[in-house]
């Protein structure tokens, strides 16, 4: 994939492994100074250490997605070590899954909090720092649940299914800004959390993260004259069209 991200500024949500860690360390190979941020400290000092290693800048930032003070922290931290920020990639989730009828409202709002609120307030505040710049690109990872449904995935399913229509008026109230926003959705991705969701699906067909990351890099890599809204990336040997 060609594209140039030589003195870009990106956040990556969910950075410290599956699909986040893969696009942070794909972008930071095409030149973006990456803020890799997560919950843990651990893993995404690990991935900024990578991207250092293979000729790339990084910074680790622990942020917890439920938390609107510390995204809110994390937007600072940016602002004032390089005061502009050009890609947003939307990308932690969390996953709990069980019959609806046998769901908790405390499991519910976490889902939600984290998948689908967490999305809106880091695209927030990503706007307020593109709009004056005239120039951005938000990037949102759904999945395939963002327009289908699977048993035991009511929470998951509708926080995905949000995610979709945030980014649709995102787009909308984002071009007249000259920023473009796109939604991801991928099918089964070979992560912890589809292990976690899908053990009956066989790991060797899965995508992986990797696909994933280079999916953002073709929507970066896009002229300023393009916009795709929305990518759906199913696994092979899954239905066509479903």
């Amino acid at each position: 994939m060609t594209v140039d991200l030589t003195g870009k500024t990106a956040i990556v949500t969910g950075a410290g492994r599956g699909i986040g860690r893969a696009i942070a360390l794909d972008l930071g190979k095409h030149g973006a100074h990456i803020f890799c941020a997560a919950r843990t400290a651990r893993q995404i000092e690990s991935v900024a250490i990578e991207i250092v290693a293979a000729g790339g800048t990084a910074t680790p930032i622990v942020c917890d997605l439920s938390n609107e003070q510390s995204i809110c922290d994390m937007f600072t931290q940016v602002t004032r070590k390089f005061e502009r920020l050009d890609i947003l990639i939307n990308n932690a989730g969390i996953g709990i899954y069980g019959p609806i009828a046998e769901f908790s409202t405390a499991d519910f709002d976490n889902v939600i909090s984290v998948n689908l609120r967490g999305t809106f307030l880091c695209s927030r505040e990503a706007m307020k720092l593109m709009v004056p710049a005239h120039s951005g690109y938000i990037i949102n990872i759904s999945s395939v649940v963002g327009f289908k449904g699977y048993v035991n995935q009511g929470a998951y399913t509708a926080a995905k299914h949000g995610v979709v229509g945030l980014t649709k008026t995102l787009a909308i109230e984002a071009q007249e800004n000259g920023i473009r926003a796109s939604v991801v959705l991928p099918g089964g991705v070979d992560t912890e959390m589809v292990a976690r969701s899908r053990p009956d699906l066989d790991r060797s067909v899965l995508i992986q993260p990797s696909d994933i990351a280079h999916t953002v890099a073709y929507l970066l890599s896009l002229p300023a004259t393009c916009a795709v809204d929305q990518i759906y990336i199913r696994r092979r040997n899954s239905t066509p069209f479903g």
